[in-house]
């Protein structure tokens, strides 16, 4: 378990928030204080994946940056499981909040009473209180 609160950083969610020019360090610390940012390997294969197909350009994905900040949590042992699954399972494990606009893992995660950071309109970040 981590000491600081942790931002558990979905791929769909660093999208959104890059989307809409959100500060995440601001709007987190809004409800986190300072987070420790995590993102998985795998979902940081989904982003480049991303870049790759020019579904969205370098310069707004900000991979770099998402890379230096974050602390890259390695799942290569965990052969054959779906990136929701793990997600799910790291956020309870590290006590973390979930940073995502994916509606089923939202759903999911609010069932098993893990914190959801959600991206919504005017540019903020909001804690999600239902689904």
């Amino acid at each position: 378990m981590y000491s600081l609160q942790t931002l558990l950083i979905d791929a769909c969610g660093w999208v959104a928030c890059r989307h809409s020019s959100i500060n995440i360090d601001n709007e987190a610390q809004r409800y986190l204080g300072k987070p420790q940012w995590i993102v998985l390997d795998v979902v940081l294969e989904e982003l480049e994946h991303l870049l790759k197909e020019k579904t969205i350009s370098k310069s707004t994905m900000l991979l770099d940056l998402l890379k230096d900040k974050a602390l890259v949590v390695d799942t290569s042992d965990v052969k054959g499981t779906h990136t929701d699954d793990l997600l799910i399972e790291s956020a309870l494990q590290h006590n973390s909040t979930l940073l995502t606009v994916d509606v089923e893992l939202k759903r999911r995660a609010y069932q098993l009473n893990i914190p959801i950071l959600e991206v919504r309109k005017g540019h903020r970040l909001h804690l999600v209180d239902s689904v």
